[in-house]
């Protein structure tokens, strides 16, 4: 396994930022690691990449002990933080230069800035300062010294954050080239970019794992608890709606019901309406998105 983390533990103070979690990351999978702000997210991050010690616990990469082995993990690791940390007067080739020179690339690191400006479609800014670029751009310098030493592992804490339309799409783009042959673990709070990348996700709260599964199997397993959507030409009568078995809760939004259910009753609901004569414009069963998903294991 890329990453392996057992009972890992951070304790600030009387805060219990981390509770005995555990994960494991292979090669080739894209992780979306998600939770509410304070949950656990960045601790996690920080320990993995050796910023910071955990209490207790084990945390690897590639092999290689976060405590032990800081080093060796380095090595294997890429890291783009949220504030990704530049060198706005230095021009793009220069920092990416200077990158590959503290990273020990020696007698290749002219023709790996090169690959990795190609890559990541910096060519045609690779002649400007940084502060000059724009905030997408920036981000793809972020990603080029990340990769630089070619790491198995890389770590992106909110890498979309600030983009415009266009170059969220771009950025995910390149992310999900990235992720086919090395194991990336993406913190976000945007649910569309997780269900566009992710092989898998880890909800985390309160610094416990709350969810560690496939995207598709996290939304089966809430469908439990069922929406159904009902238009009709006029009022009708709610109570009656709530009448029917399977339905837990009815609420009104503009001309639309919306049935809470523990089963599909969409059958019952078009035998109601004919016997009580109610024209139906339209039904349909609501797919439980990510989103409801992450909000109903961090509510609790």
């Amino acid at each position: 396994m890329s990453i392996q983390v057992e009972k890992l533990t951070k304790i600030y103070g009387t805060q219990r930022a981390l509770d005995e979690i555990s994960f494991e990351a292979k090669q080739g999978e894209i992780l979306g690691f998600l939770g509410p702000n304070g949950a656990g997210k960045s601790t996690t991050m920080k320990i993995l990449t050796g910023y910071i010690p955990q209490t207790s616990g084990i945390a690897k990469v590639c092999g290689f002990d976060v405590s032990t082995q800081t080093m060796e993990v380095k090595k294997h690791i890429g890291y783009l933080p949220e504030l990704n940390p530049l060198y706005t007067d230095m021009f793009v080739k220069e920092y990416l230069m200077f990158s590959a020179e503290v990273q020990g690339l020696g007698k290749n690191a002219k023709k790996l800035v090169n690959e990795m400006i190609d890559r990541v479609g910096l060519s045609l800014e690779c002649k400007k300062k940084i502060g000059q670029l724009s905030k997408g751009y920036k981000q793809r310098v972020g990603l080029a010294q990340a990769m630089l030493h070619n790491p198995k592992v890389l770590i992106l804490d909110e890498p979309t954050s600030g983009l415009d339309p266009n170059q969220v799409v771009e950025i995910r783009e390149l992310i999900k080239e990235i992720g086919k042959d090395k194991t990336v673990l993406l913190s976000t709070h945007i649910m569309q970019e997780v269900e566009s990348m992710c092989n898998r996700v880890i909800i985390i709260n309160h610094g416990k794992i709350v969810a560690d599964d496939k995207i598709s199997a996290l939304q089966q397993q809430s469908k439990n608890d069922l929406t159904i959507v009902v238009e009709f030409k006029e009022e009708v009568d709610d109570l009656a709606l709530k009448n029917i078995e399977g339905v837990t809760a009815v609420k009104l939004k503009g001309k639309k019901y919306l049935l809470k259910c523990s089963s599909d009753v969409r059958e019952h609901v078009s035998t109601l309406s004919s016997k009580q004569g109610w024209i139906l414009l339209s039904m349909s069963l609501e797919e439980d998105s990510l989103e409801s998903v992450f909000q109903k294991l961090t509510n609790k």
